[in-house]
């Protein structure tokens, strides 16, 4: 499994619901969203600013954190970022990978 953060966003739309129906519904509705692609929430926080909630989820791959994201959207309530997350140890051995690179202009 590899790890997500989703920054969730919602619309007018949206936010009328949370607060028509809570925040622990919310909460629900994601991990139906979640474990109906195969994952599990690790976290799930409200937040004040630019992002309404923030998601940390264990997603079996890409196609299904993307599954999840396009679904969320097309429901119109809210808008999402999904970022994938790596331990320290994942970017120890991408650190010890050999690639061959050249900056522009060399």
């Amino acid at each position: 499994m590899s790890k997500y953060l989703l920054e969730i966003t919602y619309t007018l739309e949206g936010v009328k619901g949370v607060k028509e129906k809570g925040g622990s519904a919310r909460l629900a509705a994601a991990t139906e969203l979640i474990e109906g692609v195969g994952g599990k929430i690790e976290s799930f926080y409200f937040a004040f600013g630019g992002t309404d909630a923030f998601v940390v989820a264990d997603l079996p791959d890409d196609v299904s954190a993307m599954a999840a994201a396009l679904t969320v959207g097309a429901a119109g309530g809210a808008t999402t970022r999904t970022v994938s997350l790596l331990t320290p140890a994942q970017v120890d051995t991408a650190a010890k990978k050999n690639v061959k690179y050249r900056a522009p202009g060399s």
